[in-house]
């Protein structure tokens, strides 16, 4: 293995985390992969037309190599009530999600999830490191890295030309 400074993980592939069973998943199984790391929320203002559209870039990439990480969490408005039972039951039925959809996660403060500490120190956003509310999106390289952050409000159809690139799929 890659000598790594200090032991700081250098890619997303170093962390393990909770799916929405409660079972483990490394994330080093993601290795080869585009991913797109969102954290949802059912009640959101943003909800709709998020999982609407992150569902369109995965069935249309998930074959090209593209998946889409989704991590619930509760810290905005308290718009992630539910449990991880209803999470997966509101994002599967309502908007026919079938990519990953994990524990519910804090995003900021001591308790945030070590993945988003990662993510977070490697694309602080405008207003620093912190997630400002539902739906920040991370994008992540096949190797591991993060390559750039939007904001909740940035159209997941938006990012679609930079997943191609990182994909390195033909643009028609």
């Amino acid at each position: 293995m890659a000598s790594q400074s200090e032991n700081a993980p250098q890619s997303v592939h170093f962390f393990t985390v909770k799916d929405a069973k409660g079972d483990d998943v490394d994330l080093s199984k993601y290795k080869g992969k585009v991913l797109l790391i969102v954290n949802v929320a059912s009640k959101c203002g943003l909800t709709k037309t998020n999982y609407t559209e992150l569902t369109e870039l995965y069935d249309k990439y998930k074959t090209q190599g593209l998946e889409i990480l989704a991590f619930p969490c509760n810290q905005f408005g308290e718009e992630e009530p539910g449990s991880n039972e209803e999470i997966m039951e509101f994002a599967c039925t309502r908007f026919k999600a079938e990519f990953p959809i994990f524990n519910k996660v804090d995003v900021n403060g001591d308790n945030a999830a070590p993945i988003y500490k990662f993510l977070k120190s490697s694309k602080g956003g405008i207003f620093g490191d912190s997630i400002k509310w539902n739906f920040s999106k991370f994008l992540v390289d096949k190797d591991g890295h993060v390559v750039d952050r939007y904001a909740p409000t940035t159209s997941p159809h938006s990012i679609e030309k930079d997943i191609k690139k990182l994909l390195e799929v033909e643009t028609a």
